[in-house]
Parts: C-alpha cells; structure tokens; sequence
C-alpha cells in the first residue's frame, strides 16, 4: 500500500490519494475526479472555506449498472469523507414494496460490510416527468461507509485499507442473494 507517511491525513489531497489507492488496489479503476472550493454562503460559512473532491469509480469487466463515488471534504473543523456503492436498481413496479426492499438491503449490509462504521442506506425513486407511471420510475441504490476520523488520523495506509476492504465488501453485497435479484446488473 501507500509509501506515504504513517502520520495523520491534513489536507484534502493526500487523502484523495489514499482512497484513490485502497479503490484501485481492489481492482476498480477511477472514471473521474471532480475538486472543487466553496467559500462562505450567505453568511453560513463566514470567513471560512470547504475544498472537496468527488471521485468516480468503475470496474473494469464489472457491471455496467454499477459504481462508486468517494466524496472527500476539507474544512476548518478536518477532514471527512464517504465511499457510496451506487447501484441501478429494478424499476419501482419491479423492485416491490420499497419498505421490503430496503429491509433486505439493510440485512445484508448488516451481514457484510465492515462493522464498527457508520453505514447508511439510501433507496431513490425517480419519476422521469409527472406523467409517466410511477411503476416505471427509476430506483438508484446506495450503500456508504462514512471514513472515520480514526483512520484520517491513522493515515494513508489506513485510510487505504479501509478502502479496499470496503470495495471488496461491495462487490460481495452485489452479489448477495437476498438483494441480487432486486438488481438491474448490466
């Protein structure tokens, strides 16, 4: 892993490289890297400035249908920053009772990805105009895994670890029985 120090994560670029080396360590390969800077908004921020990172993730030979975003984030208060397995799922009609859905998928989060994370689940349904039948609308699932600032501070390697075991974990969750079938693998 990561030749970098062994000391804590300070800046939004090295932890950018962390991430982006656990991810490719576990085989997906970046599609994208969009950074961007906010300086104060209507006063909320005042005097300060957030710089964030969005990085997009693909794998090679996987499923077209899925993907993994990192949002990474530097503000006055440190470093922060997610990975989210995003995931095309069946059309609402297909997919069932959401609350059913949701309950399997949170199941089998429980059961594979790392513990001791803060984990949530997210179910999105969108209706492509008001008109359309709402049994077709597009549903997009998403699995996270908030970085602790314990591995921020651990550093790099740490950091990187914790990305490439929880990459491995998302490819073991697609596959799971009890949500496979809820998914539209292309």
């Amino acid at each position: 892993m990561t030749g970098g120090s062994d000391g804590p994560l300070l800046t939004l670029e090295p932890l950018i490289e962390a991430v982006r080396e656990g991810v490719e360590v576990a085989g997906w390969r970046l599609s994208g890297l969009q950074k961007t800077t906010s300086h104060e908004f209507e006063g909320r921020w005042e005097g300060e400035s957030t710089r964030s990172a969005y990085l997009f993730f693909h794998l090679p030979d996987g499923w077209e249908s899925v993907s993994v975003d990192a949002y990474l984030d530097e503000t006055s208060r440190g470093l922060q920053g997610n990975l989210a397995l995003v995931l095309a799922a069946r059309p609402l009609g297909e997919l069932g009772d959401p609350t059913a859905a949701l309950a399997l998928m949170g199941a089998a989060a429980a059961e594979i990805l790392p513990t001791g994370h803060t984990t949530p689940l997210s179910l999105r349904v969108r209706l492509p105009r008001p008109d359309a039948d709402p049994r077709r609308s597009d549903v997009e699932v998403r699995f996270k895994l908030h970085i602790p600032g314990t591995a921020i501070e651990a550093g790099p390697r740490a950091v990187a670890a914790l990305a490439s075991t929880t990459l491995r974990a998302y490819e073991t969750l697609v596959s799971h029985p009890r949500i496979a079938h809820l998914l539209r693998l292309g």
